[in-house]
């Protein structure tokens, strides 16, 4: 009889189970199995579960920020070998991957989302797609990927030092590209209307702190981001870029925003969208984590056991605003 794994599926929207399914055991030519030793739940997960994502079919198994070790040797990779997982799994031939921009390859499929994710005992990836995680947890190696995200964010908005950024939505995507502005040097203020979230941004060193923006900051920010995936708050950032300023949008929504172009003619401003993150993201995120100047406990709201996690998913949907990070916890196969 094959052997079999549990998987943490989202049947449909409201509906999370443990479902079973065969343990793969080969893994196509230029893939590796890895056997996963903890996945990060973040605002996808809880839309998917709230049915709110606009690129999902389901069911699907969730699980996108992945660590874990190499099952069985392949393409150069050593068993036991603790890695970081890449969950963007790119077509390689298109014209954004030939331009070095595989995150928003057109033929997309990123783990948990487009095809089935982590949240199992064992999965396969691209070779290409995994980080050896040297000097890091297997819990902080889980949280390499939504850090990244803000690492590609940051990047595409060229923050530099002294930038005045403002960072609107102070979730664990929000916090990351506020972590990897201020590491840039930038000036970083945060805006949430949660005071839960504005909490959390202060245990990490942030000083800037906002439920709403006054006359002192009329004349807007040198980089703003939106991480909130609020459609009317997107809407609302745009005041807030100053002048020569860029305009970040990492949230994905399902609605249309609008703006007023003259306002935004008159400020020379850049519109710029935020997609996933490369390679190069997720080494400044090892890179930070290894030095100490991402600190991951500082991030770890709580530890969840696979077994407790359909209980618990929906309790952590319904009150994110006290998590930076969870991080549900499996057992690597040895």
């Amino acid at each position: 009889m094959a052997e079999t794994m549990l998987c943490g599926t989202c049947l449909a929207p409201g509906r999370f189970e443990l479902t079973e399914a065969p343990k793969p055991q080969a893994a196509p030519e230029g893939w590796v199995l890895v056997d996963i030793a903890a996945a990060g739940l973040c605002g996808t997960d809880y839309h998917i579960f709230a049915g709110k994502h606009p690129y999902l079919n389901y069911p699907r198994v969730l699980g996108h920020e992945l660590s874990g070790r190499i099952a069985v040797a392949a393409s150069g990779w050593a068993v036991g070998t603790a890695v970081v997982i890449n969950p963007y799994v790119s077509c390689g031939k298109c014209r954004a991957c030939l331009r070095g921009k595989p995150n928003c390859c057109t033929k997309i499929e990123v783990l948990g989302v487009h095809r089935d994710g982590g949240i199992c005992a064992r999965i396969a990836v691209p070779a290409t797609n995994l980080y050896a995680a040297v000097g890091l947890s297997l819990e902080a190696a889980a949280m390499v990927e939504f850090l990244a995200i803000g690492a590609h964010a940051v990047r595409r908005g060229e923050v530099a030092k002294d930038d005045r950024v403002l960072v609107t939505g102070a979730g664990p995507i929000g916090l990351g590209a506020a972590l990897f502005a201020r590491l840039r040097g930038a000036e970083v203020h945060l805006l949430d209307t949660a005071p839960a979230r504005l909490d959390q941004a202060a245990t990490l060193g942030f000083v800037h702190l906002h439920a709403a923006l006054g006359a002192e900051h009329a004349e807007g920010f040198d980089v703003v981001f939106d991480a909130t995936g609020h459609a009317g708050a997107m809407e609302a950032g745009f005041a807030h870029i100053g002048h020569g300023g860029s305009y970040v949008l990492i949230s994905v929504v399902q609605d249309r925003i609008s703006f007023a172009d003259p306002e935004f003619h008159k400020r020379e401003a850049r519109l710029i969208g935020s997609r996933n993150a490369t390679a190069e993201d997720f080494e400044v995120v090892m890179d930070a984590l290894r030095s100490g100047a991402v600190r991951a406990e500082a991030l770890l709201s709580e530890r969840i056991a696979l077994s407790d996690l359909p209980a618990r998913l929906p309790e952590l949907a319904a009150d994110r605003g006290r998590l930076i990070k969870a991080i549900v916890t499996l057992e690597a196969a040895p």
